[in-house]
C-alpha cells in the first residue's frame, strides 16, 4: 500500500517526524545519520528521502552525546591566508566533503601555545580527528593527541598508534632547484632561506648545501640570506645583498613568495631576469606561472597535500592503515632562469 507523504505543521522537523516518514522507527534513523546501523538499503533510501522531503538538519551535538560521531574534523593550519596552505585547506575540504564531513579551521601562527589553544578549542567541538598542518607543536604532543583521536600531521617524519605522518621531500627538492642553476653554469648562487625554526627550511638549506659539494663549487656563507617564506622578507633579502656588493649571478628562494618578492628588488635596482640574474622558487604556486617573466620552481602540490592528509585522516577513522603518500619535487623550468653563457 502507497504511504502518503506526511505533513508537518510549520517548524522545527524532528527525528520522530523523519521516523514517521519514513515508516521505521526513530533509533534505526539515528543509527542510519550515526552510520552504526546494519539495515537494508531501501531503509536507507526511505530515510534519506523523508529527510530531503522534510529538509531536517540533524543536531551534530546531539549525535556526539548519543553515542555517534560529529562527522566533524578539525584542521590546524598556521595561516588561513597563507597563498600554500590556503590551497591545502582547499584540498581538504575536498575529500571531505565527498564523505560527509565538515572541516572546522583554525590558525596557530607557528605558535606552539597557539596551535595548543586551537586543538584545545576543537576538541570541545567534540571532532572526530585532527589535521595539524606543519606547525610548532612538539611530537611528544601530537603522540599523546593521538591516544585520544585519530591525528593526521604534515611536515615531520614520525610514527606512533593512531597518527599518521605525510612529509614532502624538501632536501630534494632543493637540491633539484640548486643543480638546475649549476647546469647553466651559475656558480655564485644566493640562497634566501626560511625561518630556521621550520624543519623544511633546514632541509632546503641542506639541499642547497649538497648540490654545490656535489658540484665541486664551495659553500659561500655570504650568499646565504635570512628570510620569513614571506614576499617581503624575500625583497629585502635581495636589497641587503645589493648593498653588500658580494658578487652573484642567480638566486634560489625557499618559496615562490620570497622569489617574488627578491624578484621585485632585482626590479627596482634596474636589475633584469633572467638577462643578468636567474631566479628559482619552491612551491610553484598559481601566480609563479604568471609573475613577469613566469618563475622557474619546485613544483610542491598543496592542494595533493590537503587531499592525502584528508584521505588518511578518513583511513585512520575508519579502522584502515592509510597509505597515502605525496608526490616526489618535481622542477617545473620557466623563463626566469638562464644559461650564464646566454645571458646579459
Amino acid at each position: 500500500m502507497k504511504r502518503s507523504k506526511t505533513v508537518h505543521p510549520a517548524g522545527k522537523v524532528t527525528l520522530d517526524m523523519v521516523a514517521q516518514a519514513s515508516g521505521v522507527s526513530p533509533s534505526t534513523v539515528s543509527r542510519i545519520l550515526n552510520g552504526t546501523a546494519v539495515v537494508s538499503q531501501d531503509k536507507k533510501d526511505a530515510v534519506d528521502r523523508a529527510i530531503a522531503e522534510l529538509g531536517f538538519v540533524p543536531n551534530p551535538i546531539a549525535r556526539v552525546l548519543a553515542g555517534g560521531r560529529s562527522l566533524s574534523v578539525g584542521v590546524v593550519t598556521q595561516s588561513i591566508d597563507s597563498p600554500y596552505y590556503g590551497v591545502a585547506l582547499r584540498g581538504i575540504e575536498e575529500v571531505l566533503e565527498t564523505v560527509g564531513y565538515v572541516p572546522l579551521f583554525a590558525s596557530g601562527h607557528w605558535n606552539a601555545k597557539e596551535e595548543q589553544r586551537c586543538i584545545d578549542t576543537l576538541r570541545a567541538r567534540r571532532v572526530d580527528g585532527i589535521i595539524v598542518l606543519t606547525g610548532r607543536l612538539s611530537d611528544e604532543s601530537l603522540r599523546k593527541l593521538a591516544k585520544e583521536l585519530p591525528v593526521v600531521v604534515t611536515g615531520r617524519t614520525m610514527k606512533a598508534p593512531g597518527l599518521y605522518a605525510l612529509n614532502f621531500n624538501d632536501f630534494e627538492g632543493a637540491r633539484l632547484a640548486t643543480h638546475h642553476l649549476l647546469s647553466l653554469g651559475h656558480r655564485q648562487i644566493a640562497f634566501i632561506t626560511g625561518d630556521p625554526v621550520h624543519p623544511d627550511a633546514q632541509e632546503r638549506l641542506r639541499g642547497y648545501r649538497a648540490a654545490l659539494e656535489a658540484a665541486g663549487v664551495r659553500y659561500q656563507p655570504d650568499l646565504v640570506l635570512p628570510g620569513l617564506f614571506h614576499e617581503d622578507s624575500g625583497l629585502m633579502a635581495v636589497e641587503r645583498l645589493l648593498d653588500s656588493r658580494q658578487p652573484f649571478t642567480a638566486i634560489f628562494a625557499a618559496n615562490d613568495q620570497m622569489a617574488f618578492g627578491a624578484n621585485l628588488a632585482l626590479h627596482r635596482r634596474g636589475i633584469r631576469v633572467p638577462d643578468e640574474v636567474s631566479i628559482v622558487g619552491f612551491d610553484d604556486l598559481a601566480g609563479a606561472g604568471h609573475a613577469i617573466p613566469p618563475l622557474t620552481t619546485i613544483h610542491q602540490a598543496g592542494l595533493e597535500l590537503g587531499r592525502c592528509a584528508a584521505q588518511a585522516l578518513m583511513d585512520l577513522l575508519a579502522d584502515k592503515k592509510p597509505t597515502a603518500q605525496l608526490p616526489e619535487p618535481r622542477l617545473i623550468i620557466r623563463s626566469s632562469t638562464r644559461s650564464l653563457a646566454s645571458a646579459r
